[in-house]
């Protein structure tokens, strides 16, 4: 049986409902893409590294049969969210899922005393989150469907010493993402923070942590599949902030407790 006219009309309109992933070229972000792709949806993908980009696409198109865009941009340059966000109005690209997963580790706060650095990173890490949510979420919440998944960490669930950014960044997504969620939900919009422990992806190897995750025991890293899949299901069920992996599961509750918290408040130790 054909589709009538007003079928038709319909399904185009839900073909054109991207999914747009940042930080989309490799590790959780190319595994949302390949997730999704799966599920139907049409992507948006925004990494730096257009080549690889390019590539995740082809094999994504041919793969799963979906139409799959590519913008090469720089999400720590302060004017990329807008730039992003014109054209994918411009193209008529509705976002229908948000993945905000670009990141890095970043410098330390302390003992990197170049600003612009600790400035870039606080662009990527959070600046652009916010602005992605500030573009994105009210589209959304105008058509009564949405679905927002920004990457934290359990890094964000307890504090330690160390290099005081890349926690305390990934707290501020937690607490943007649970905020969000409160007020977006009963408008047909699930925010979601999604807070992987130790993942099987490039991110060690391109922040120079291989010698540590080398030295550390299997048990405590997780495939990139298995937390993407968590996010998925998670935001989808409405929670506001989704642990991944069952060990950091057991753990986040003793995390959070104030009756364990201070114990696992370890002070550095002098040089």
């Amino acid at each position: 049986m054909e589709d009538t006219p007003a079928q038709l009309v319909s399904n185009a309109m839900i073909e054109k409902r991207y999914a747009l992933i940042t930080g989309a070229s490799s590790g959780l972000g190319a595994e949302f893409a390949q997730q999704l792709a799966a599920l139907g949806h049409p992507l948006i993908l925004v990494a730096r590294r257009e080549e690889k980009l390019a590539a995740l696409a082809s094999t994504l198109h041919e793969q799963y049969g979906v139409a799959v865009e590519v913008i090469a941009a720089d999400l720590s340059q302060p004017n990329t969210p807008q730039k992003v966000a014109t054209l994918c109005s411009a193209s008529g690209w509705q976002v229908e899922w948000l993945i905000n997963n670009a990141g890095v580790a970043g410098p330390d706060l302390l003992k990197d005393r170049d600003w612009s650095q600790q400035h870039t990173f606080y662009q990527l890490m959070m600046l652009s989150v916010a602005e992605m949510c500030h573009l994105f979420i009210p589209s959304m919440v105008e058509r009564g469907q949405g679905r927002v998944i920004n990457i934290a960490s359990v890094a964000a669930r307890v504090p330690r010493s160390g290099g005081c950014n890349y926690g305390p960044a990934k707290a501020y997504v937690v607490a943007l993402s649970e905020e969000l969620h409160l007020s977006v939900a009963g408008q047909g919009v699930n925010v979601t923070a999604l807070c992987p422990g130790f993942t099987h992806t490039e991110f060690h190897e391109t922040a120079g942590l291989m010698d540590m995750k080398n030295n550390m025991a299997k048990w405590l890293w997780y495939e990139a599949k298995v937390v993407v899949c968590d996010g998925i299901n998670g935001v989808e069920d409405g929670k506001s902030v989704v642990v991944s992996g069952r060990l950091y599961r057991w753990l986040d509750p003793i995390f959070q407790s104030v009756w364990t918290r201070r114990f696992l408040r370890i002070k550095a130790r002098p040089d």
